[in-house]
């Protein structure tokens, strides 16, 4: 795939960016040696490859599942204008 000088324009508008012509043919040829770059890496051969998160090997740590209040009902309504018993009071607005 090719990009010329007036698709460069076409998305550099679509983006709100401005181009002129010198600044256009420097990044057609640009976008034209990426997406070689991106041909290029569509010819590897990737068929016993396992699909990985990470480059490395890790493990996530993990902790007990167990159900808590998490500790921070004080600091959870410390900013609200009313509260009680940790809930916050709001005025009623059904009638």
């Amino acid at each position: 795939m090719s990009v010329d000088i007036d698709t460069v324009k076409r998305v550099a508008r679509l983006a709100r960016i401005a181009v002129d012509d010198e600044a256009a043919r420097r990044m057609s040829g640009e976008l034209n040696a990426i997406l070689g770059f991106v041909e290029q890496l569509s010819e590897v051969d990737v068929g016993n490859v396992e699909p990985m998160t990470s480059v490395i090997p890790t493990h996530i740590r993990m902790r007990e599942d167990k159900v808590t209040d998490g500790g921070k009902a004080d600091d959870v309504v410390a900013n609200a204008p009313q509260t009680v018993d940790n809930f916050f009071l709001v005025p009623k607005v059904v009638e």
